[in-house]
């Protein structure tokens, strides 16, 4: 008997690695082997395989095979590697000729039908990358993979149809079993016809003239963002149309997004990449795993990957737990969180623009004179220190939101509208980019120190207020070259080359506003 080679791809967070699947059928008696460090669900494969195998007419040897993933140190999991088994097993017993360097994605049910599995976009980009062209998956999870510019795609719905195109003899195959593939979960929701909705419009804002100005600087720059106000004042309506003022995501960064969601399974059988910027708002009662990540094996993306390149709004954020909270310090610098796992590291893009919104007390209701709060400056104190200083001082703007007044709520689409804010925004973009791509950077908020203290350093007379503010203290290092991001942002909306001095001072006063007990 020859020795079966196929490939398949191993997925360590959003990085794949070609794992090499050999197969062997020995002289001794049945039974199925598969080594290579494999999971539980992937050391079931063995009896998806035989049963699949045989009811597409080509049923496996009846003797020992063992199956070899290399390299045997990288962990595997998962039912993506069924095809690529099944695949090196006929080979092995000469049902099907060679395969060549196809890569196999797949998992098999018993029936001999190829079912979709989660990661297929990140998966077929590694294979790409690694220089494997030719790839087969479900016929559900085609469209996704040829998403990946240079990808040869093949969907096939049966084993048996794929055996047949790979010289298996037709005579014994069940070619006349052709399902159509089932939909998995929410994929028959995706495509059932529904009303379009309506996304979020800032004219639904009635006043909040200085929220509204910084919510287009947080876009602009692509700045963190503190809203703190009483209940009702519109800090949830603002962060929930942050993502509309947003452009739309370039082509690489897209990639990256929908290979995420592909990995989380929030796209099933997609058709195209996703364009706009994503938005995550989890739950105060969410664990560190949902928002950072994590699970069992090697750790899955979390919130705040699922929100790269968009938003992560956490609303009532004093009620999440501290260390969730400063779990997000590392992203919101790095813009990635390596999550370590006893079974392996795992590294996930996590650029978002954090927004947070918190009430002044327990009660809600110390603002204005306060006068009807029952909370005393302790239990205020308490409750705001949730919010740690160096996360605090990783948000750009802190700003207090007050309550509406009559005036401003009786006069509803006064406001500008998204559209016209956008445009602003993708505006100052642009004269971003064309700024900082000769440092490799996009936006303000990525300008580190050394460029904003080196090639785009300011004019003594242009910062003297600021340094006033770091010589007592007012402001950390870290706060210093935040307010000239901020200043930056404000001198590309206002179509300025350089900020003045009105900037710095608009920008330490948004950044300033923070909460105060």
């Amino acid at each position: 008997m020859a020795l079966g080679r196929t490939y398949a791809v191993a997925l360590v967070g959003l990085n794949g690695y070609i794992v090499e699947v050999e197969a062997d059928i020995g002289q001794t008696l049945p039974a199925f082997v598969i080594l290579g460090l494999p999971d539980a669900s992937l050391n079931e494969a063995k009896e998806r395989i035989r049963s699949a195998a045989q009811n597409s007419g080509i049923p496996l040897s009846r003797r020992k095979i063992t199956a070899n993933l290399i390299p045997a140190s990288l962990p595997k999991r998962g039912s993506g590697f069924d095809l690529a088994i099944a695949m090196a097993a006929l080979l092995a017993s000469n049902d099907v000729r060679s395969t060549g360097r196809t890569v196999f994605i797949a998992e098999l049910g018993l029936d001999g039908r190829l079912r979709p599995v989660r990661g297929v976009l990140p998966a077929v980009m590694a294979a790409v990358r690694a220089g494997y062209a030719d790839i087969v998956v479900a016929q559900a999870n085609a469209a996704e993979a040829e998403l990946v510019p240079g990808a040869r795609v093949q969907g096939y719905a049966t084993l048996a149809r794929l055996a047949f195109d790979f010289g298996a003899d037709p005579q014994e195959l069940a070619l006349d079993f052709e399902p159509e593939p089932e939909p998995e979960p929410g994929e028959a929701e995706a495509g059932a016809e529904t009303p379009s909705l309506t996304p979020p419009d800032m004219r639904d804002v009635s006043g909040q003239g200085d929220a509204r100005k910084a919510l287009e600087v947080a876009a602009a720059g692509a700045h963190h963002l503190l809203l703190t106000g009483p209940p009702g004042a519109g800090k949830t309506m603002l962060a929930e149309r942050l993502p509309g003022l947003l452009p739309d995501l370039a082509d690489a960064e897209a990639m990256e997004v929908t290979a995420i969601h592909s990995l989380c399974a929030l796209t099933s059988a997609s058709l195209q990449l996703v364009r706009r910027p994503p938005y995550e708002n989890p739950h105060h009662t969410a664990t560190s795993a949902a928002i950072i990540g994590g699970g069992s094996g090697l750790p899955r993306p979390g919130a705040a990957s699922r929100a790269h390149r968009g938003v992560l709004f956490l609303d009532e954020a004093p009620e999440y737990e501290r260390r969730v909270l400063d779990a997000l310090r590392q992203p919101l610098e790095s813009g990635e969180l390596v999550l370590h796992r006893s079974a392996g590291t795992a590294a996930y893009p996590a650029r978002f623009q954090l927004v947070l919104a918190a009430n002044p007390c327990p009660c809600g209701k110390a603002t204005g004179k306060g006068i009807d709060c029952i909370c005393t400056p302790t239990m205020r104190r308490r409750y705001l220190a949730r919010l740690s200083g160096p996360l605090l001082d990783r948000v750009d703007i802190q700003l207090k939101v007050e309550r509406v007044s009559l005036a401003e709520f009786g006069q509803p689409g006064a406001e500008e509208d998204t559209a016209t804010i956008a445009a602003r925004v993708r505006a100052a973009r642009e004269r971003q980019l064309a700024r900082l791509l000769p440092f490799g950077m996009e936006t303000n908020a990525q300008v580190p120190g050394r460029v904003l203290r080196g090639a785009l350093r300011l004019g003594a007379p242009t910062t003297r207020i600021l340094d006033h503010a770091l010589e007592r203290g007012v402001l950390t290092a870290r706060g210093y070259d935040r307010v000239l991001r901020l200043a930056w942002t404000l001198a590309d909306l206002g179509l300025r080359d350089v900020p003045a001095a009105d900037d710095i001072g608009r920008a330490l006063n948004l950044r300033q506003a923070a909460v105060a007990a």
